[in-house]
């Protein structure tokens, strides 16, 4: 299927009236997705407990957050300015704005996607996959660039950028219905089957730490030796009496990890589908209010991402901390290339020992090798409770 570079735009306004109200409102939620994606890359900047891995990958969503809304204010504030981007003149610049919308656009989807698969292979037990991908975190955080700037720099030369009102973009429905919107519903697919999956694992934890609780430790079990029933008892008794969390709570949180990330997507992709769909298929633009309506949802997943990942009770209790001048919240949590196949293990709600800094061995192995304290050096290796709180 071809589509000509000069397709015209459907969704461009074409009453400058028009153009300086959906400008005006685009601008607002730019606004607000720029300070939204501003929220998390602070907090990562100030707070050290905030700063793990899945953080860093959170960061770097920001990033492309926070730059995808610039690139939308530069837009909106040229055509609220009477300098609308689709005058020939301007054609470098609406080269360039269609450029880093199409970079950051699906980067966002690249980030998203990334935080999922690293989630699903921490949380699951997936030691191999799990160390790998902090051992090699330079080629994790590198991937959503690469791949995103070299579709982009494709669009330029196939397709090309034009005018679709707030910004530039690719101007044919059909080619942004087939470049963008399908890969995304693919991606936020993966992310429900991920997440549902890991909705199961850690239920199933839940369910087993539950048991122990309610079990004796000095019983005994075949297969187990005292010195493995000493270590239960003890992380049961910290996760009973030191932890910074309940069960309860953690089933919450489990909840909206494994459910809100991939519905929010759904929810605010839906209606600019749908749209794209309508236009394609019928070659006719959809009202005014549906099309602003429309832009509005791409543009406000700045503020989508802060809130999902970046509003939690650990970011918040830290700038609590912060203002209180109180010491920051952190929870140690698991080695994950110590955990075999403890999914218990990793969603067992341990918290830090009165006596020192500790590690948990699986406890479904047969070793006895004793506890031993972590090294400074070993931080990296941890996945933190709060991670699932992000």
């Amino acid at each position: 299927m071809a589509f000509r570079k000069d397709d015209e735009a459907l969704a461009a306004p074409t009453i400058p009236a028009e153009v300086r109200l959906q400008s005006t409102i685009i601008l607002i939620v730019a606004v607000l997705s720029f300070l939204g994606a501003a929220w998390i890359m602070v907090s990562y900047a100030i707070f050290p407990n905030l700063r793990s891995f899945r953080h860093r990958l959170i960061h770097g969503l920001a990033i492309s957050d926070c730059c995808m809304a610039f690139n939308f204010l530069c837009s909106t504030s040229m055509n609220v300015d009477g300098k609308f981007i689709g005058h020939p003149q301007r054609a470098p610049f609406c080269t360039l704005n269609g450029f880093m919308t199409q970079v950051f656009v699906i980067q966002t989807d690249y980030w998203v996607l990334t935080i999922a698969i690293c989630t699903y292979f921490i949380l699951a037990g997936h030691k191999k996959q799990s160390s790998w991908i902090q051992d090699h975190e330079g080629i994790i955080l590198a991937l959503p660039w690469v791949f995103s700037v070299l579709w982009a720099s494709v669009g330029v030369g196939v397709v090309g950028y034009g005018d679709i009102g707030a910004w530039c973009w690719f101007t044919s429905d059909k080619v942004r219905l087939l470049v963008n919107f399908i890969p995304r519903w693919v991606i936020i697919v993966t992310m429900f089957a991920l997440y549902a999956y890991l909705s199961y694992v850690l239920y199933t934890a839940h369910v087993r730490l539950s048991s122990l609780q309610e079990a004796s430790p000095r019983q005994h079990v075949v297969g187990h030796t005292p010195l493995q029933w000493s270590r239960v008892s003890s992380h049961l008794e910290d996760a009973e009496g030191r932890s910074a969390v309940t069960i309860q709570r953690l089933k919450k949180v489990i909840a909206r990890l494994m459910l809100l990330y991939p519905l929010v997507y759904a929810v605010i992709w839906s209606l600019p589908t749908a749209i794209r769909i309508y236009q394609a298929t019928k070659d006719k633009p959809a009202p005014f209010a549906l099309q602003t309506i429309d832009k509005a949802s791409i543009v406000i997943q700045g503020l989508v991402d802060a809130v999902i990942y970046g509003v939690n009770e650990t970011s918040l209790a830290s700038w609590r901390a912060r203002l209180s001048r109180r010491e920051y919240p952190t929870i140690r949590g698991v080695d994950i290339r110590r955990v075999h196949t403890s999914p218990a293990v990793l969603s067992g709600y341990q918290s830090p020992r009165r006596s020192g800094r500790r590690e948990l061995s699986s406890t479904t192995s047969n070793s006895t090798e004793p506890e031993r304290p972590v090294r400074d050096d070993e931080a990296s290796n941890k996945i933190e409770l709060r991670d699932l709180r992000a």
